[in-house]
């Protein structure tokens, strides 16, 4: 897709949130309240989830792509551990990040 596309899409989110909240800042005595950092919490989880996706696929070509160029199986054994090391960092970000979200919430 387009970049404009992809920023005229992300503008017209924004402003539905954004113009959201008054309408549900308004409290019935049958409806439950809204909050603002439930909605916070969601695209921070959501950001944090693809940024892992991307982070997990960029690490799955690259090794692919590494592999392809090299097919040594003493560069395979040192590829796979550090593809390892990197997913398990990038794993406990993620569960940090996903942690602090659901704490926000709770808190």
């Amino acid at each position: 897709m387009n970049k404009n596309l992809w920023a005229l899409l992300g503008l017209a989110i924004v402003v539905l949130l954004v113009s959201a909240s008054p309408a549900l800042a308004v409290e019935d005595k049958g409806a439950g309240t809204f909050y603002g950092t439930a909605m916070g919490v969601g695209i921070g989880a959501a950001v944090t989830m693809l940024g892992a996706g991307l982070g997990f696929g960029r690490i799955g070509a690259a090794a692919l792509e590494s592999m392809a160029r090299q097919p040594d199986p003493a560069v395979l054994g040192r590829l796979f551990t550090t593809m390892l090391l990197i997913g398990a960092l990038l794993e406990g970000a993620t569960f940090f990040s996903l942690i602090v979200c659901v704490l926000v919430i709770v808190l």
